[in-house]
């Protein structure tokens, strides 16, 4: 089982664990929301100590939850609806081969996006504001550009094989 497929899993991204975080408001308050919380949750120590923990798990029970917290689309011309649908495909890619062009530029994202979270997270220990924000950035700004990439993937996926195209259940 490939890294992708086991943050999945972790994430309870099941058939309708997919389907559910295919809602635009749960890409989009997850996208918006993610890094704010954890920066938070590490910023608290200063002002909470030890009890930041506390801060700490409500930020990851906020991460994991959000998927499960919204119906499923009811259709597929959302942005983000696509992107979190490409990312199905991208994350399933062993299973149903992507064509070559498509499956290298969401992997040089990933890794920029981790380069800006381990930069962030840098900052955060030290208490380096600017590494945060910078790093933050960057690790959006790359989440973002992989959302469309696989957004593509989808749109591509679907115009080749019209039966993978997103059907809302009933």
């Amino acid at each position: 089982m490939s890294l992708d497929q086991r943050i999945a899993t972790a994430f309870g991204l099941d058939e309708a664990g997919w389907a559910r975080h295919a809602n635009p408001w749960s890409g989009w308050s997850r996208a918006l929301t993610g890094l704010p919380v954890i920066v938070l949750a590490a910023l608290s120590r200063i002002w909470l100590g030890w009890w930041a923990l506390g801060v700490a798990a409500l930020a990851a029970g906020w991460l994991w939850l959000n998927p499960h917290l919204f119906r499923a689309p009811a259709n597929d011309r959302a942005w983000m609806t696509r992107g979190v649908l490409g990312e199905r495909l991208w994350v399933e890619r062993k299973a149903r081969p992507l064509p070559e062009t498509q499956t290298s530029l969401p992997n040089v994202l990933n890794a920029v996006s981790a380069l800006g979270f381990v930069a962030m997270a840098y900052g955060l220990v030290a208490f380096d504001y600017l590494a945060v924000g910078l790093g933050g950035a960057v690790s959006w700004l790359a989440k973002m550009a992989f959302i469309d990439r696989t957004r593509a993937i989808y749109d591509a996926a679907v115009r080749r094989d019209p039966s993978l195209a997103y059907k809302a259940s009933e």
